[in-house]
């Protein structure tokens, strides 16, 4: 059965949500994950963000959205603070930057393109609503594995080899590979233990 990308809707939500502990299971945070009321507000503020990939009846993947103030974006600041919170408490129906919230894929759908047709509707978004750019903040959980034969390393020296293919980390190697533009590494983004709470600040501009 073909996989169909479509945008979310409310009797989506629940396969949206059980999604979240089998895409980021331990020692990613639970209390991170979607909840019902979180996705359902996505959808009622910003209907035409929220997108899942779905084979059937069944949502194999789900890609959250928001839009943000151009300062809002230039201040890079932690997720809590460039969202507002998991309700966002930030989006701005006027904003310049479509600033993407997570990917979810079940394990047994990947390696099979869907989030690359995710980031390729955002982006199809971003064109369509005459926004300055695409941008998000990307877990770099290969970091945790890497620090523990590199205590002394930081995640910018992480991320750095990444960038410079001496290292291929499962979430920010696909996206580089995507021609989004690496700008940095924010630390203390979120409570990730295995990206060490830091994130790669990434943009994609039409």
């Amino acid at each position: 059965m073909p996989i169909e990308i479509r945008t979310m809707r409310p009797e989506d939500v629940a396969g949206a949500v059980a999604l979240q502990p089998v895409a980021f299971p331990p020692p990613f945070d639970p209390e991170l994950h979607w909840q019902m009321e979180h996705l359902l507000r996505h959808i009622k503020l910003f209907p035409e963000g929220q997108f899942v990939a779905a084979e059937g009846e069944f949502v194999v993947a789900s890609c959250s959205n928001t839009l943000i103030s151009e300062e809002s974006w230039q201040a890079h600041a932690s997720w809590i603070e460039t969202v507002g919170d998991p309700f966002l408490g930030t989006f701005d129906r006027e904003g310049t930057t479509l600033y993407g919230l997570d990917i979810s894929v079940h394990p047994k759908f990947r390696r099979r393109g869907i989030a690359k047709r995710l980031y390729l509707q955002r982006f199809e978004l971003v064109r369509s609503l005459r926004l300055v750019r695409y941008g998000t903040a990307c877990r770099v959980p290969g970091w945790h594995h890497w620090h523990s034969q590199n205590p002394a390393g930081s995640p910018e020296d992480y991320v750095s080899a990444v960038q410079n293919s001496e290292l291929a980390d499962p979430t920010l190697t696909p996206l580089l590979k995507m021609s989004l533009t690496l700008l940095g590494v924010i630390e203390n983004y979120m409570e990730d233990e295995e990206s060490g709470n830091a994130a790669a600040l990434l943009e994609w501009k039409p």
